[in-house]
């Protein structure tokens, strides 16, 4: 009888729902008989109600997270992943963005702390991130996960909202590598593309010389604890994800290691 109430009751939301324009989604049932209280309501991509903790998010393409130190080559390898698989590249510093600039819930809390210069606190960033996960096109595609998570309190927490990955992919570069490759970069701020004075040096144009940025972290100091910062929980992360989880050397050729990764996540 309590099952049978439990069912009325969460067909009568779903029915609420669809009068309100919202797009529900579907609840789970326990392999312990009866319905879990897992029903969610969706508008605009972004929770309208929320009744369970967990979100399973069900995804036809593969679901992979990258992971390196800054400069460890990870957007080389994402252009890679996503011309060879097809999946969408997620980067939880545009997925922020995008938030704040629809002027979402999560987007105003994130906001609310950027602008007091505070990190955005975790339990708003993988509100996020499970909410990006969660659009048609991750489900239909599948996804990639650049960075993120940091932390294996953030991996925890992700993987209670129901976001779980296929493959983690984790780039191992040297230190001093890693100091060698930032200090030398300028990024173009009108074509967004990202150069190395050494390794991949830019166009001779002048125009082009002229407006190249060396940003403020890509400095010996601030790369120094950026990558002491990583250290510090790379092990927990990837104790997290220890059944999935591939290591590649990020030093050498970037077609080999692309191929070497495709090869991985192709298994």
């Amino acid at each position: 009888e309590t099952s049978a109430m439990s069912t009325i009751a969460a067909l009568l939301l779903l029915s609420l729902a669809a009068v309100a324009g919202f797009t529900p989604v579907a609840p789970t049932l326990r392999t312990t008989g009866g319905l879990h209280h897992g029903l969610q309501l969706r508008g605009n991509g972004v929770n309208a109600a929320r009744v369970s903790q967990r979100t399973t998010l069900m995804m036809a393409g593969p679901k992979i997270i990258i992971s390196g130190a800054p400069a460890s080559g990870k957007g080389t390898q994402c252009e890679f992943i996503v011309d060879k698989f097809g999946v969408v590249h997620i980067s939880t510093g545009d997925a922020l963005r995008e938030q704040v600039k629809q002027g979402t819930e999560l987007g105003k809390l994130a906001q609310g702390f950027m602008e007091k210069g505070a990190l955005v606190p975790d339990d708003v960033m993988i509100g996020i991130v499970r909410d990006r996960l969660a659009a048609d096109d991750c489900k239909a595609k599948g996804w990639l996960l650049d960075g993120f998570p940091r932390t294996g309190v953030q991996a925890e927490a992700m993987s209670k909202e129901g976001i779980e990955a296929d493959k983690f992919v984790l780039l191992n570069v040297p230190d001093d590598v890693l100091i060698e490759r930032c200090v030398g970069r300028r990024s173009d701020p009108e074509t967004g593309k990202i150069y190395h004075l050494k390794f991949n040096p830019p166009p001779e144009d002048p125009e082009v010389q002229a407006r190249l940025v060396h940003r403020s972290d890509d400095t010996e100091e601030a790369m120094g604890s950026r990558i002491k910062q990583y250290n510090a929980n790379v092990d927990a992360v990837k104790g997290y994800y220890k059944d999935i989880t591939q290591e590649f050397d990020g030093v050498g050729d970037k077609n080999e290691l692309a191929e070497k990764i495709a090869g991985f996540i192709g298994k």
